[in-house]
């Protein structure tokens, strides 16, 4: 699952409909995998909600049955309540700041007033990548996760050690790498994802961040499927739930050859 933005009846409605939590609300996956791409905060109405849901399934589930990958919306939302109004530095005339674009992307106020140091200190130890049955999983359809490193082990190290950083500026171009997208889409996107793919590991990449029926160009509400593109190398399972799309439960095969 990818992209839940504040919307906590979308998700439990769904996790029910696939058969992973029960009607309580309460984890019911038996042997499943659960990952979640990113993006619980903002453009929706509850996002601490979101993150304070996923946390007690991870309680409940076996040891490593479900896990968080952060995406762009995390990095905003930390480096909003990290950093607020400071003025980021570069070279332009346009005045930068993690409140500016937070406003400007949807940031909730009830959010950043409820976001505790313990679960702001999980956050910050959440991976950037993951390699699952045969999937290299990610937030953001991007190649700019190379610029940390040649490895997924050591982009999720460098990553990390970023994100107990007290530079804004580093921060700010972590926010700018995880913004990017679109790597996969057009002629060259399959050659950009299975390079990627020879380096990082995994058959398939999964991402979220952009939505699918925008790629399909069709309405939110009509999505009822992920999209396998780029010389099926590549599924996007972003549904669009802040923009009256689903929150799609995606299942993934397990892939073991090219």
């Amino acid at each position: 699952m990818s992209d839940i933005h504040g919307h906590l009846e979308k998700l439990t409605a769904a996790l029910q409909d696939a058969g992973l939590t029960d009607a309580d609300g309460n984890w019911a996956g038996d042997d499943a995998r659960l990952w979640f791409l990113g993006d619980f905060f903002d453009r929706g109405p509850d996002g601490i909600g979101v993150l304070r849901y996923v946390r007690d399934l991870i309680e409940q589930a076996p040891g490593g049955a479900i896990e968080m990958l952060l995406g762009n919306h995390e990095i905003l939302a930390l480096g909003m309540r990290k950093f607020g109004d400071t003025f980021v530095p570069h070279d332009g005339i346009t005045l930068r700041s993690f409140e500016r674009s937070w406003a400007l992307n949807g940031g909730q106020d009830r959010d950043q007033e409820l976001l505790t140091d313990d679960e702001t200190a999980w956050l910050l130890d959440r991976p950037m990548l993951a390699l699952d049955a045969g999937h290299l999983l990610m937030h953001s359809d991007t190649s700019e996760y190379v610029e940390w490193g040649d490895s997924l082990e050591a982009i999720n190290a460098a990553a990390g050690a970023e994100l107990h950083s007290d530079d804004i500026e580093v921060w700010w171009e972590i926010w700018r790498r995880m913004t990017s997208r679109y790597a996969f889409r057009g002629d060259g996107g399959p050659e950009i994802a299975r390079i990627m793919l020879q380096h990082l590991g995994g058959h398939r990449i999964v991402h979220g961040h952009s939505i699918v029926a925008d790629q399909l160009g069709i309405d939110p509400q009509y999505l009822t499927e992920p999209l396998l593109y780029a010389e099926g190398l590549v599924l996007g399972i972003d549904g669009g739930a802040f923009d009256g799309g689903p929150c799609l439960v995606v299942e993934l095969e397990e892939l073991t050859t090219e």
